[in-house]
């Protein structure tokens, strides 16, 4: 057994079989995507031109084809990624940055929901006489980051906000259903109870009644739809469960990010200046986190680890990568992708990904490569390539020590948090700075007039306190 699985690290042990009919086609494909001399062979292979604000988000279409992007210019933009150009755009219709964009299933790739900073989920519908109509079809108040859309069906999605709604559509009906209010968790019912902003939303790939959701504090919590009272004016905030490592409960200025699925209900969990944790479905808190006992919590198995990015200055998602999720994706404030062995949490590949900061990768459906968006007003195209750079630079200790130094630096602020704004706007044009000299010419072109970065965990009227604020700053998803 441990003879095959070194062998199959080469990947070249499978192509062999597979030339030999050792092995089926289908499965030798997909062991050799896996591989990791395959993954150590990734690199930049294209980058998408067309935008003019930073790209927030990406998703490939069912057959892998095309991909759809998002952006603070609220274009949204259809790529055949293949040739490299822009088969069409339209404008969404939002008043202010696209935040998600996802292609409804079984609609001939005619039907995209998109959602924004200003609050709106809104249709787009190309017709078969090539006309583009959209229209909203919901609204939150305050961001809406996250979408997420029933697997298999062409009608059902989910929208989470800032407000702490999770609202519910059906595209056959014209209307939207608010679920619940996520409110915080309280030790006993006299003390109030907090809303949560919510910034992430995934819905379980293998039953898809359970969702999860996370924001602005350390739960990710998930939900069962069919105990939600559908026609209730306020529908109960009950999960079926919740996760969150031991160290973080009770933790204070803790952010979920990002939420991802795996194909066995493994759930990923990306926190604001800290760490990236994957848990297995019997890893949960229950329903009732704070009514568990010390003791109680000690008997929970801790989740798999991934660390060595930073997760600071904007709302960054995470993903699984390979045809098994062999993998976990992230990007990083330091403007690097990082690419960890979901089984132990080795760090396999680091790479430079974005002048500033790499917010968003989504893996194509079928072959080993993803894209990826963050400030730059570009989308980036990574596939395994010819490469004489090694997998890790030699500088990879000196980046993750100094994302780890970051995080503690971070921890130990304790301001106001119109202070903290200021600092960390601050720091970020410092930084903007610095890495504008250290990149030169060659290293990437120029996507010049990059905007400010919105900062988790603070609302409009802390942005907008300083100086009356921008609206059209970067606002990164």
């Amino acid at each position: 057994m441990g003879t095959n699985l070194k062998r199959s690290k080469d990947g070249f042990t499978d192509i062999y079989k597979r030339e030999m009919g050792l092995f089926r086609p289908r499965n030798a494909a997909r062991r050799f995507s896996a591989s990791e001399v395959l993954m150590k062979r990734i690199n930049l292979c294209g980058k998408l031109h067309g935008h003019k604000g930073c790209v927030n988000a990406v998703e490939f279409n069912s057959t892998g084809d095309f991909l759809v992007s998002g952006s603070d210019d609220k274009l949204v933009i259809f790529w055949d990624w293949k040739d490299r150009r822009e088969k069409f755009s339209y404008l969404s219709g939002h008043l202010d940055n696209i935040f998600q964009t996802r292609i409804m299933p079984f609609t001939d790739d005619r039907k995209i929901i998109t959602s924004s900073a200003d609050g709106q989920v809104r249709l787009g519908q190309i017709f078969e006489d090539g006309r583009m109509d959209t229209k909203r079809l919901g609204k939150h108040q305050g961001r809406v980051y996250k979408l997420a859309v029933e697997p298999g069906s062409p009608y059902i999605i989910y929208s989470c906000g800032e407000d702490g709604f999770v609202q519910h559509f059906d595209l056959r009906s014209d209307s939207a259903t608010r679920l619940f209010y996520c409110s915080s968790f309280s030790e006993n019912s006299k003390q109030p109870m907090n809303s949560i902003r919510l910034n992430a939303i995934v819905i379980d790939p293998r039953n898809p009644n359970y969702f999860a959701v996370g924001g602005s504090d350390e739960y990710a919590r998930v939900y069962d739809i069919r105990k939600c009272h559908w026609y209730s004016p306020i529908s109960s905030d009950t999960p079926v469960d919740t996760f969150c490592p031991r160290h973080l409960i009770g933790k204070n200025n803790i952010h979920i990010t990002g939420l991802a699925y795996s194909n066995t209900s493994e759930l990923l969990i990306s926190y604001n200046d800290e760490l990236v944790y994957l848990f297995e479905k019997n890893m949960g808190l229950g329903p009732s986190p704070l009514s568990l006992s010390p003791e109680d919590l000690q008997k929970r198995e801790e989740p798999q680890v991934y660390s060595g990015h930073r997760n600071s200055q904007t709302v960054k998602g995470v993903n699984f990568f390979g045809p098994n999720d062999e993998y976990v994706m992230s990007g990083s404030d330091c403007g690097h992708l990082f690419i960890w062995k979901k089984k132990g949490g080795k760090l396999v590949r680091l790479m430079v990904g974005d002048r500033h900061v790499v917010n968003q990768l989504e893996p194509h459906p079928y072959i080993p490569m993803f894209a990826t968006c963050g400030i730059e007003k570009t989308v980036k195209l990574w596939a395994p390539m010819p490469t004489d750079f090694p997998p890790l630079p030699d500088n990879a200790e000196k980046i993750m020590k100094a994302n780890k130094q970051g995080r503690e630096d971070h921890s130990r602020i304790t301001l106001a948090p119109d202070v903290i704004m200021h600092v960390l706007r601050l720091q970020r044009r410092q930084t903007l700075a610095y890495r504008e000299r250290r990149y030169n010419a060659a290293d990437f072109e120029s996507d010049e007039e990059e905007g400010e970065t919105y900062v988790l965990g603070f609302s409009d009227s802390d942005a907008s306190s300083e100086g009356g604020g921008n609206q059209r700053e970067c606002i990164i998803s």
